[in-house]
């Protein structure tokens, strides 16, 4: 009896012992399926450069909503490259680049902070390029009841939005301003400040606005009657302003936004590689039809 349940104890033994080989057997052999898999995976990638990076892309805060919706579509394609967005005014990111501030890419709503970054020896030659142009506007809210018919009467107003003169569309509304015998003829415009053009104006009360979205949002929410912006920052808001003018390019001038790369001497390879592609991105004709589709006119010489 000892024997037989011996035997059947040995025999019992070499199944378990059977079985546990296949089963080292069954999860090497998946292993490897596992590995062929992964390195299947990493071939299909065509031996693409993923490696992850960060660009910084200063630009005009009237460039926001089309901007964001760029970098979106980019990161479709590629993933790894983070794009980080200063959006201001084209005057204080002039002064944050000079300042020393990490930047690759510097779009801008006017020639003049450009031509002002050439001279300081910060754009990398050859990249520079006219995007869009734009339109200066004069809103005022649907409800507002406003006396003012566009910027010749500008004076009727209980209360003005306008940007400074360092922003691009405060200049070009002092520009208009000036050629249309309002405010006294000068070299530069800019240097007219928001108390000249209120006492031009008859003494109307102007809030004076560091950038273009907070002239837009001043109208919007009724803290002042009437503003100027661009035909651009009225993208989405067709049913709470009312465009009373839309100024143009004689009182203007162009109002050109200029793209260019920025010397960048923080950045790696990887870095100025992504810059150099997202650069590539915004010329493009797809990317041009985005603009085309937030209000910005693309048929730029």
């Amino acid at each position: 009896m000892r024997k037989r349940i011996l035997a059947m104890l040995v025999t019992i033994g070499m199944v378990f012992t059977i079985a546990g080989c296949a089963g080292d057997g069954d999860t090497k052999e998946e292993s490897k399926n596992n590995n062929r898999k992964e390195d299947l995976s990493e071939a299909d990638k065509g031996g693409e450069d993923t490696e992850e990076t960060e660009i910084q892309v200063f630009i005009a805060a009237s460039l926001n909503m089309v901007m964001t919706e760029l970098a979106g579509m980019y990161n479709e394609e590629h993933p790894e490259v983070k794009i980080t967005y200063n959006a201001d005014s084209s005057g204080t990111l002039l002064t944050q680049i000079e300042e020393g501030y990490e930047c690759d890419i510097f779009f801008s709503a006017a020639s003049k902070q450009m031509d002002q970054l050439e001279k300081d020896g910060l754009v990398q030659a050859g990249t520079r390029a006219d995007v869009v142009n734009n339109q200066v506007v004069v809103v005022t809210r649907k409800d507002s009841g406003t006396k003012v018919k566009g910027i010749d009467s500008l004076a009727d107003a209980e209360s003005i939005a306008l940007a400074g003169g360092s922003v691009p569309v405060g200049k070009y509304t002092r520009q208009a301003l000036m050629n249309l015998g309002t405010l006294f003829k000068v070299e530069d415009v800019s240097a007219i400040t928001t108390q000249e053009v209120a006492d031009a104006l008859g003494g109307v009360e102007i809030s004076e606005q560091d950038n273009v979205s907070k002239v837009l949002s001043a109208v919007v929410e009724g803290s002042c009657e009437v503003g100027t912006t661009y035909y651009s920052d009225t993208y989405g808001f067709e049913d709470e302003l009312t465009i009373l003018e839309t100024v143009g390019y004689n009182l203007t001038g162009d109002v050109i936004y200029p793209i260019a790369r920025v010397v960048n001497e923080e950045a790696d390879e990887a870095q100025s590689a992504a810059a150099d592609d997202f650069l590539a991105f915004i010329l493009s004709d797809e990317a041009k039809a985005v603009f085309d589709a937030y209000y910005f006119d693309t048929d730029v010489e």
